[in-house]
């Protein structure tokens, strides 16, 4: 049976935590040399590299990044044992990383991770950016997932899973008045103004073709790449927004804002973006088969 040696792990952690063998020994006061031997033993009682180097940097494989995770919870579950002998019982969490591209809606991230926000044994750390800097994120296992609206394509660099989540017809909406007569799409948008999502996004690309097929030039009123702001565009101007109804769905259910015209030929894809990895997040794993 393999024996796991709690000091090897211990020193581990302060060399993952302080990025290099040198500020690590100095800190638990032991020579680098002694130090990367119980790095070595460790590695060989595990059978995994825990570290790689780049650029004469150390940094975590992924099996070093798994094997912290569970070094934290490891001396976390020391903690709460003390903690429990003086009758401050706490319990062991688990963790899940998840990026957000920001055009992404934030609705549709709440109804995906909601499942996961009301367990206390779940941590969750939400980071928000470009795909481009989420994805480096993903593959330097700093990230466990990816919420995107666009897949992403398999290359020998980039060895990734795009798991289609939902699709979702994407609409015209606007302010609710008196009156209202029905749109009439295409004709009216030769008069009303729109708000549509920036050129990079795919439904905007389906839209254009619309209005190129309808020799139609619309009134711009406002170009948007932030999901949450494209929100909030929608809720000032007196024209119309293309977006998921989605994206809006608190300002549809209470009537600030109606659907004017609905597209079913245009759908918005939402993925969750996974790496090939050996050892995955079980409470991903968990949450996709919801």
């Amino acid at each position: 049976m393999a024996f796991l040696n709690y000091h090897h792990l211990r020193y581990f952690r302060a060399i993952a935590l302080e990025g290099s063998l040198t500020k690590a020994a100095g800190h638990l006061k032991i020579s680098q040399s002694a130090l990367s031997v119980q790095l070595r033993s460790l590695e060989e009682s595990l059978g995994q590299r825990l570290f790689e180097r780049k650029n004469k940097a150390l940094v975590l494989t992924e099996a070093g990044r798994i094997a912290l995770e569970y070094a934290h919870g490891i001396f976390r579950s020391g903690e709460e044992l003390i903690d429990l002998m003086k009758n401050r019982a706490g319990r062991s969490r688990g963790l899940l990383r998840v990026g957000a591209a920001s055009n992404v809606s934030r609705n549709f991230q709440l109804r995906f991770l909601r499942p996961l926000i009301s367990r206390d044994d779940v941590e969750l750390i939400i980071h928000s950016g470009t795909l481009r800097e989420l994805l480096a994120q993903l593959q330097n296992h700093t990230l466990d997932v990816v919420l995107s609206n666009t897949a992403v394509r398999r290359d020998a660099e980039t060895v990734c899973h795009s798991h289609l989540l939902d699709e979702q017809s994407v609409s015209l909406v606007g302010h609710k008045k008196r009156g209202l007569k029905p749109f009439r799409f295409p004709a009216d948008l030769r008069t009303v103004p729109i708000v549509l999502p920036s050129q990079g996004s795919s439904i905007r690309a389906a839209f254009d073709v619309l209005m190129d097929q309808s020799g139609i030039r619309p009134i711009i009123a406002a170009e948007v790449d932030d999901m949450a702001m494209l929100r909030l565009v929608a809720r000032e101007t007196q024209g119309v927004t293309l977006v998921p109804p989605v994206v809006v769905k608190d300002e549809l259910d209470s009537g600030v804002l109606v659907e004017r015209h609905r597209f079913p030929q245009i759908k918005e894809s939402f993925y969750a973006i996974t790496p090939s990895r050996r050892f995955p997040n079980l409470i991903l794993r968990e949450l996709m088969r919801r």
